[in-house]
């Protein structure tokens, strides 16, 4: 047990988190935030010839899985809002990739389907994740032990 004094309580805790707890380069929250601004760098110049961003990527991953999807079921699939997914599904209509169109059943529901060219774009695509590999330049047993914390990461904050 290590006994943490703070200036107003005195936590007793079994972790141990060193002399300093507030140590910028200790921070999971610091590491998570410059490893994800550097890696999504890596592929700005990749998704730049198809006018992408990162986010529009995403987006299309998830449709390349499944489409047509609705607004509501993209929204939970990457975990965004869907006021956040609204200017990224106008910019991906913009540019051919998919349509948008309400629910013939339900007025209030938004399908958002890939275009065929939204599917072509696949196959370029494909290129992307080893282009990213490779330019990490790490194991890919290493990228996969990464994927499966971050994974273990995000199922830990769902309930907070």
């Amino acid at each position: 047990m290590v006994s943490v004094l703070t200036d107003k309580v005195r936590l007793v805790t079994s972790i141990d988190l060193g002399d300093d707890p507030l140590a910028l380069d200790r921070q999971v929250c610091f590491a998570l935030s410059v490893a994800s601004r550097s890696v999504i760098a890596i592929y700005r110049p990749l998704l730049e010839p198809y006018g992408l961003t990162h986010p529009q990527y995403l987006v299309l991953l998830a449709l390349w899985e499944r489409s047509p999807r609705s607004v509501r079921d993209l929204s939970q699939t990457l975990r965004s809002e869907p006021a956040t997914l609204s200017p990224l599904l106008k910019r991906l209509e913009a540019l051919g990739y998919v349509t948008r169109q309400r629910n013939a059943s339900d007025e209030r529901s938004l399908a958002v389907a890939l275009t065929e060219q939204g599917q072509d774009l696949r196959q370029e695509a494909e290129k992307i994740p080893y282009q990213v590999v490779e330019r990490l330049g790490m194991e890919l047993s290493e990228l996969e032990a990464l994927h499966s914390a971050l994974a273990r990461v995000l199922e830990a904050t769902k309930t907070h």
